[in-house]
């Protein structure tokens, strides 16, 4: 049995499914009971345990195979990440206590570097905390993930546009299906390994914002054009998405990151994995469950 995180979310969702699909038990973590209907009925055993509970989370953990771990997403921290931090020793105490034979743990391109990470220095002080526990563990560094692009639908089936905040627009980048993700942790939680493994994870090829209005456009038979959000412009913009103005910095920096290849994939000993779905058919799927119609509702 693998005890899996952020279960009603994509990543874990994926994880769990994966699992279920190759016969393996999955307890469920949730933090409401109703949100566990669907998994229950898959036969997954439901553990119910706020993620600041490390009473809870050590229960939930314990008696399993392998635990799949992960933060909260967070695209508003304070500037000294405090929630991160409150929450990473909460979860640190648990797995302390529950002893499970292997930790998977979700996090991010970049995530090696111990500055000019912006959003991403959640997942590096993931990273430090779980290797100060004498546990086995594997970091699972994934791409920009290619579902990020339902926020463009929207403008994209409205206006012909999408907006990039990715520059330059011709330069491709590694990206991924949360799908892909999932499928990783899953094979990773059923092997058998021991001490530490970074493991990196991408689609099969690497896209470009010019790349994105291309998939969007093949899905909407429109044009899609794409431009370049000045970066004078982004705290603004984000202001104005209901971002909190003392809030915008480690978004921004986390982009300027990405733009000048400092967030990258540290390659060397690290472990890579080329997943399988391409940007179009998220592109597609994103389409077919209505993201643009919600997001022009909204």
């Amino acid at each position: 049995m693998y005890a899996i995180m952020g279960i009603t979310g994509q990543v874990g969702g994926a994880a769990a499914r994966h699992l279920l699909d190759n016969g393996q038990r999955v307890r469920a973590i949730v933090r409401d009971k109703a949100k566990a209907a669907s998994w229950a009925a898959r036969g997954a055993d439901i553990a119910i345990a706020e993620w600041s509970d490390a009473k809870a989370l050590a229960a939930a953990f314990s008696g399993v195979d392998g635990v799949f771990v992960m933060l909260p997403a967070n695209f508003a921290p304070s500037p000294d990440f405090a929630e991160a931090r409150a929450l990473l020793q909460t979860l640190a105490a648990a797995l302390r206590q529950a002893q499970p034979p292997k930790v998977v743990a979700l996090s991010s391109i970049g995530a090696q570097h111990s500055h000019g990470l912006g959003l991403i220095t959640q997942l590096h002080l993931l990273e430090n905390a779980l290797d100060a526990l004498p546990l086995p563990r594997a970091h699972v560094r994934a791409a920009w993930f290619m579902e990020n692009i339902h926020r463009d639908v929207a403008l994209a089936q409205d206006e012909g546009r999408l907006a990039s905040y990715l520059h330059p627009l011709d330069r491709a980048i590694p990206m991924v299906a949360t799908d892909d993700i999932g499928r990783t942790i899953a094979w990773t939680l059923m092997e058998t390994w021991f001490g530490r493994r970074v493991i990196e994870v991408e689609g099969p090829r690497r896209y470009s914002p010019l790349d994105m209005a291309q998939a969007l456009a093949a899905v909407l038979e429109q044009d899609v054009e794409v431009t370049a959000v000045p970066r004078e412009q982004w705290a603004a913009r984000f202001r104005s998405e209901g971002m909190p103005a003392d809030r915008t910095a480690p978004r921004i920096t986390m982009l300027d990151g990405i733009n000048s290849g400092w967030v990258a994939f540290a390659g060397g000993t690290t472990e890579h994995v080329l997943g399988r779905i391409p940007l179009g058919y998220v592109a597609d799927e994103l389409v077919s469950a209505g993201y643009g119609v919600v997001e022009s509702a909204a």
